[in-house]
């Protein structure tokens, strides 16, 4: 499906915002004193989400039925889910890594035909999905980050939205039985920008309180 002019500014404004959060994620690593690597797997993640817009506005959303961009989409929810753990979970955070990259090997295995289970991709995105949920919701609760952060946790939600769509429409049965391929393309850009503008939400006042 041809992506309309609406769902090109949409991306664009999309990309400009995770451009913007990145440009913050930089900042911030520089302002600080402390060991802050995680802020490198946030970089990652919105890094691509920006070329994954650009590639949408190139070729329109045909692009997202290739195995290598499949593979690389797949870096958003995993190095997100890692930037957390590393940040407020430190001492879980090298065996999290080891299994998320685990977990990434085994997604490119499955895009490239050599191995054949299904099973891959609803363990490892249901567990980076859940850390993503989760973490912002205990992290807060606990005050260990700004209530705004808070706002990561809508973004996971919107995202999850979004990538239980595009797995239904993978397996060529619309959701609920109502959201076909036409209605799944009409929200997804919309769904992108309003995710992205949630993480960047809830990022900055994180970032404003420390």
């Amino acid at each position: 499906m041809e992506t309309t002019l609406l769902d090109q500014v949409i991306l664009l404004i999309t990309g400009l915002t995770a451009v913007y959060l990145i440009y913050r994620f930089i900042q911030a690593n520089k302002d600080t004193a402390e060991q802050t690597k995680y802020y490198y797997h946030y970089i990652v993640s919105f890094a691509v989400l920006f070329v994954a817009g650009v590639l949408i506005i190139l070729f329109d959303f045909a692009i997202l039925a290739r195995p290598e961009i499949k593979i690389v989409a797949t870096l958003i929810p995993f190095a997100l889910a890692t930037g957390l753990i590393c940040q407020f979970y430190e001492k879980y955070a090298k065996p999290y890594v080891l299994f998320l990259m685990l977990g990434f090997i085994l997604v490119i295995l499955q895009n490239y035909g050599v191995i054949e289970t299904k099973l891959i991709y609803p363990i490892f995105h249901s567990i980076a999905g859940l850390t993503i949920f989760f973490v912002p919701i205990i992290v807060v609760k606990n005050n260990a980050a700004n209530k705004g952060f808070i706002w990561v946790t809508v973004g996971s939600t919107l995202i999850g939205i979004g990538g239980i769509a595009l797995a239904f429409l993978g397996a060529e049965k619309p959701l609920l039985g109502i959201f076909t391929a036409e209605v799944i393309f009409t929200i997804l850009t919309p769904i992108l920008l309003l995710m992205t503008l949630a993480y960047t939400w809830g990022f900055m006042k994180n970032m404003s309180k420390n």
